[in-house]
């Protein structure tokens, strides 16, 4: 359980305060966050989102090159796989507070100087080594929500509530998740062809350094790492235990199919002759996808994690199978939207498993390694589609999305068949 750092007593570190002096009661989440959390809170996630289609998008429009684009963007994913974990670590250590406000800044400056590199003559390895420091300081607003909102329901509200205020806060969470990677990359498509691709970058820039640093300095930003009345954290290793490692595989996939299905789609559209367009189709997979998300609340308790990870992890694959073989932009239309039925429920699963199974101590480490696994999976995908879409064509390149949500489906199966308990 997570604490608060409003006035701590002597006798407990700093940054928290103890369990039993905080009341509960029957207020609703809402109410207890207060009410402009949730906006600042899910806006602040955009920029994450945007980051690895922006970099592709300016890369591939200012240097001829969807396989140096795909490239760029696995290295903003290898970045957050190197730095993301460490920030939820300082976070679990030092307050959000603390670290997100530098590391955003850091963030916004980097993502406003990259056009500029970009465009300018500065040589393919500055660009990648900017691309990488960009992913490095990429501020980890989706599992510090996550955090805040389960120290609270866990701290704050009546005992009887809290497990399905829970589930629908996961669901919710899940869901923004969603969103914000169907909308992030719809708004570089946007604006990359209404005004420049360099504008989405920019506007990622801005976004970072306005709202980023609002959800840093909202009053639950003072939320820290704390167990009854001790500050108690479960050795690092157990962050290794299988039934938490086949979730990152599995949310890796997702983050695989993210990345694939975008680079393949581009591909497809420059085809097309409208390659700036591609996240404007992208976002089809948004209809169907938030939607389900927010209501897998109100699946039956009988319908576990894991069979819904499982059920549409196989819906994710059907429609990716399909995809590979859409020849027209109707019908790619059509099957994205189709797809996103699948990934919704998929991600609520996962992050809810998640949250279940992360060690006691280290909520934020967890839900940073989650959230840094889809980066990485969208990332690494991104170069790999690129390259194959380069070297053999963009019929090739939409094999991959299938190839990703069979990754998905495998880690469902493996987490299904483990034990129920690792061993201590």
């Amino acid at each position: 359980m997570l604490q608060t750092s409003d006035t701590p007593p002597s006798s407990t570190p700093p940054g928290s305060t103890p369990a039993a002096s905080v009341p509960t009661d029957d207020r609703s989440l809402v109410a207890h966050a207060g009410r402009w959390y949730f906006p600042v809170a899910f806006i602040a996630r955009l920029p994450f989102a945007m980051m690895v289609v922006g970099v592709l998008t300016l890369v591939v429009s200012a240097r001829d090159s969807v396989a140096l684009g795909g490239i760029n963007s696995a290295s903003v994913g290898i970045g957050a796989a190197v730095f993301g974990p460490l920030v939820g670590a300082a976070a679990d250590r030092f307050g959000q507070r603390n670290v997100l406000v530098p590391v955003g800044l850091v963030n916004a400056v980097l993502l406003g100087l990259f056009p500029f590199v970009v465009t300018g003559t500065a040589p393919d390895l500055a660009v990648l080594a900017m691309a990488f420091c960009i992913g490095a300081s990429a501020p980890q607003v989706a599992p510090m929500s996550r955090t805040r909102l389960v120290a609270i329901i866990g701290q704050r509200m009546a005992p009887g509530r809290r497990d399905k205020v829970l589930s629908g806060t996961m669901a919710y969470e899940s869901a923004a998740d969603e969103t914000v990677f169907i909308i992030g990359p719809f708004l570089v498509g946007l604006l990359a062809s209404a005004i420049a691709p360099w504008v989405a970058v920019a506007g990622a820039s801005a976004l970072t350094f306005v709202f980023v640093t609002a959800f840093a300095l909202h009053p639950t930003g003072k939320l820290a790492l704390g167990h009854h009345e001790e500050l108690v954290q479960a050795p690092a290793r157990q962050l290794l235990r299988p039934r938490l490692v086949v979730v990152v595989v599995g949310i890796l996939g997702v983050g695989m199919f993210f990345g694939s299905t975008l680079t393949s789609l581009t591909a497809f559209m420059e085809t097309h002759g409208e390659p700036s367009q591609a996240g404007l189709l992208y976002g089809l997979m948004g209809i169907g996808s938030a939607g389900l998300a927010l209501g897998s609340a109100a699946f039956p308790r009988g319908f576990a994690l894991g069979w819904r990870w499982l059920v549409f992890g196989v819906v994710l694959l059907g429609g990716a199978v399909v995809f590979s073989q859409a020849g027209s932009v109707l019908a790619v239309g059509i099957v994205l939207a189709v797809m996103g039925v699948g990934i919704g429920p998929t991600l609520v699963a996962q992050y809810s498993l998640g949250s279940d199974r992360s060690p006691v101590g280290r909520s934020a480490t967890t839900m940073t390694i989650l959230g840094s696994a889809v980066i990485v999976g969208q990332s690494l995908t991104s170069a790999i589609t690129g390259d194959i879409a380069e070297q053999h064509g963009a019929a090739a390149a939409m094999l991959m999305p299938a190839a990703s949500a069979a990754v998905v489906v495998l880690a469902a199966v493996v987490n299904l068949v483990l034990p129920r308990r690792d061993p201590s």
